[in-house]
């Protein structure tokens, strides 16, 4: 079902768990299967220092999580809110269809710690 990149952020995440000062943080959740996903990011000069995240839900949820952190860690802010989901989906070879409600949260919540930083300044 699931592609070996998808398999190997689902068993072993990069980027797992908060960032205590985090410059930005970014909540989004499916209610329709009970995902939720949260974003940390630590920006200087524009640039996106360090990103991690927390997800609860299936391992497309956690799969997505994880190839965000790698894929915005040092883009600029600018490059990461041209990050889609799709492209999230595409860097883990893939998802299967019934699994994309589940993945479809990455970007957005990578989108919301971004305006949540931005809110701040």
């Amino acid at each position: 079902m699931y592609t070996d990149i998808a398999l190997d952020h689902i068993s072993a995440p990069r980027n797992a768990g908060e960032i205590q000062d985090a410059d930005g943080i970014g909540n989004i959740g499916n209610p329709s299967d009970g995902d939720r996903l949260t974003i940390y990011i630590k920006v200087h000069k524009e640039i996106i220092t360090d990103v991690m995240f927390k997800a609860f839900g299936c391992g497309a949820a956690i799969a997505a999580g994880s190839m965000m952190t790698v894929m915005a860690k040092g883009k600029t802010l600018d490059q990461a809110m041209m990050i889609t989901n799709e492209a999230v989906s595409e860097a883990l070879g893939g998802l299967p269809p019934q699994k994309l409600k589940c993945s479809n949260i990455a970007a957005d919540a990578l989108h919301n710690a971004i305006d949540d930083y931005k809110s701040k300044l």
